[in-house]
């Protein structure tokens, strides 16, 4: 199994799994957004989590050969990214998902681009082995 198998085979079914979420639980999705944006330690830990998550797929699948695992490399520099944003601008990140939260269809359009790339991976991350 490849590396590139392996962290496909731990980031697909994750974005499954907040994607069904996303689309079945919206009241409780919303309720945990409003929570979660008024306490800016959350954020900045969350943050924190993320940005770690990212520099380990970085670390070792830093790949941009082309093909599917390029998908794998910029998901972690895209959690990189997202990390370092919550930590730096923590008021300002809960905001803009207060705002995310309220757009119905923005939540919508983004639950169905994560199931379908959740899928993709999850095939690329058990279907090759």
């Amino acid at each position: 199994m490849s590396t590139s198998e392996f962290i496909a085979g731990l980031i697909g079914p994750a974005l499954i799994a907040i994607a069904l979420a996303m689309l079945t639980n919206r009241a409780a999705l919303h309720a945990m957004i409003g929570q979660i944006s008024d306490n800016f330690a959350v954020v900045f830990l969350a943050g924190l989590l993320l940005l770690v998550a990212g520099l380990a797929i970085i670390r070792v699948h830093n790949i941009w050969d082309g093909g599917w695992p390029v998908l794998i490399t910029i998901s972690g520099w895209l959690a990189v990214f997202g990390g370092l944003v919550r930590m730096m601008i923590p008021d300002q990140s809960a905001a803009m998902a207060r705002k995310f939260i309220d757009n119905t269809t923005a939540v919508t359009t983004s639950a169905l681009i994560m199931l379908a790339l959740g899928a993709f991976l999850s095939f690329k991350g058990f279907a090759l082995g």
